[in-house]
């Protein structure tokens, strides 16, 4: 009876979306509401998911060979304004402080929305040879962006992020590191967190304020929506030249070095909820599940249960990340409260197991229920863990492979925006009035034109001109 009165308090995804996902983040306890209009509060359970997914990207961010550093939160006006394109991407979005303490302060400093300028002021003091590069920097900390509308981990005034900053002395040396640091994030997707994500560039409309060039990976949610996962950002020599930064190069000539940009965020944590939740809560993939297994005993009160249950967590926890729930809540609450939390593998054990020699194994993602020897069990989970990863990843691959379409016209385009929630894919001439009549008349952003291009129709889906690019369209989050 807990057990389903627990479930029946999340709303079904198919009657309300939106409601499924704010009782979820709720529910789950990843987030609590704060008295800051837009921020949110990470709660333990959510932190410690943010906790994996750092502790894994920062070791892959290492592994490429870069360091981290920590900026400053605040940006002078004078050095935000310096690249123009860039401050007039972020101007309506930027909260300012005025105020010192009493005193007016002489020149009025935003809370950062990115750090390109901190970095561009840095670079400038210490690079002054060819030997002084490449510099691969990357940090850890949370950012303000004046958002109007907010939902948690989506889109909230306050966020956490981290941000890589490159500089080098060639444009190809900064070409290569764009795409690197892309496909770094594309494996970290569907890796660890078993997403399904397509790589690709966005168009000029919907490239980072100051960018030459914008890589994207896109992924879909349950419902059909795109989420921008992560971007990776060439930026030319543009930033290099606005904050007079130069070097001398082998030749002992002045030039001018070039930079990227690359970030993802807590956001991935709404992609996990949007792409494997379901209406019994979360499912977390095993690499950033906070518990990995969590062992219920039944009939804990009679003789040895309790026992074996420890002695079984002493061996588990050596493989994964385990905890025994020896509370006086019932069974069903139990399975329900780990369901809710999207444990990977729930194990049971009682008295007639015990009698056995064996436990009962249940995995989250498909619910399936696997007899389990007790003395096999420290082998067992690991293959099982990297089961339910794979089966998640499957899942979600078939689910945007059944949700992508291909459209040739504008009215095929229009129809299947309006009727069949997903991916459209479809030709474009280029131009930017077509992407915003796309917009206008279907509802559809451009997502990404994709690495892996494919001929779907010789013309542009809205003007009918020869195309250019095959392109994901969609609405997005």
């Amino acid at each position: 009876m807990a057990n389903e009165k627990m479930v029946k308090s999340i709303t079904s995804m198919d009657e309300d979306f939106a409601k499924w996902y704010t009782d979820v983040v709720t529910k789950a306890e990843l987030i609590d509401y704060s008295s800051v209009k837009g921020c949110m509060i990470i709660r333990p359970y959510g932190w410690a998911i943010w906790e994996n997914i750092q502790r894994i990207m920062d070791g892959m961010f290492k592994e490429t060979g870069h360091e981290n550093v920590s900026m400053p939160m605040f940006i002078p006006e004078s050095l935000l304004q310096r690249e123009k394109d860039h401050v007039e991407g972020f101007a309506p979005e930027v909260a300012w402080v005025t105020h010192g303490g009493e005193e007016k302060l002489e020149e009025r400093m935003c809370v950062r929305p990115t750090s390109e300028t901190l970095f561009c002021d840095h670079y400038k003091n210490i690079i002054h040879s060819w030997r002084d590069l490449p510099k691969l920097y990357n940090q850890w900390c949370s950012v303000v962006r004046w958002e109007k509308t907010t939902r948690p981990f989506l889109r909230s005034r306050e966020f956490h992020w981290q941000e890589g900053h490159t500089i080098h002395a060639t444009a190809e040396e900064a070409k290569a590191e764009t795409i690197q640091m892309l496909n770094v994030y594309a494996e970290f997707a569907e890796k660890y967190l078993a997403m399904p994500v397509i790589k690709g560039q966005k168009t000029e409309k919907e490239r980072f304020a100051g960018a030459v060039n914008t890589y994207t990976i896109e992924a879909m949610m349950h419902d059909g929506k795109a989420l921008q996962s992560g971007t990776s950002h060439f930026f030319g020599d543009g930033f290099a030249k606005a904050f007079g930064i130069q070097f001398t190069d082998k030749d002992n000539k002045l030039a001018t070095p070039f930079q990227t940009s690359w970030g993802v965020s807590t956001r991935l944590i709404g992609a996990i909820i949007m792409t494997h939740g379901d209406d019994n809560g979360l499912v977390l993939p095993p690499a950033i599940a906070p518990v990995q297994a969590v062992i219920v005993p039944i009939a804990s009160h009679k003789e040895g249960v309790l026992e074996t249950a420890n002695a079984m967590l002493g061996d588990i926890k050596k493989v994964c990340r385990a905890k025994l729930d020896d509370s006086d809540q019932t069974p069903g609450w139990k399975f329900a409260e780990y369901e809710m939390k999207g444990v990977p593998l729930r194990i049971e054990v009682g008295p007639r197991d015990i009698a056995e020699g064996n436990c009962v194994v249940v995995r989250r993602d498909n619910r399936e229920k696997i007899v389990v020897p007790i003395s096999e069990l420290s082998t067992r989970i690991p293959e099982l863990l990297a089961a339910v990863n794979e089966g998640l990843y499957q899942k979600a691959l078939a689910r945007r492979e059944n949700m992508t379409f291909d459209a040739h016209n504008m009215e095929e385009m229009i129809d299947t925006a309006e009727n069949k929630p997903g991916f459209i894919r479809a030709m474009w001439c280029g131009d930017r009035e077509c992407e915003d009549a796309l917009k206008e008349k279907a509802g559809v952003t451009s997502r990404c034109i994709p690495f892996e291009q494919e001929t779907i129709d010789g013309k542009c889906v809205c003007c009918g001109k020869p195309a250019k690019h095959m392109l994901y369209w969609g609405k997005a989050y």
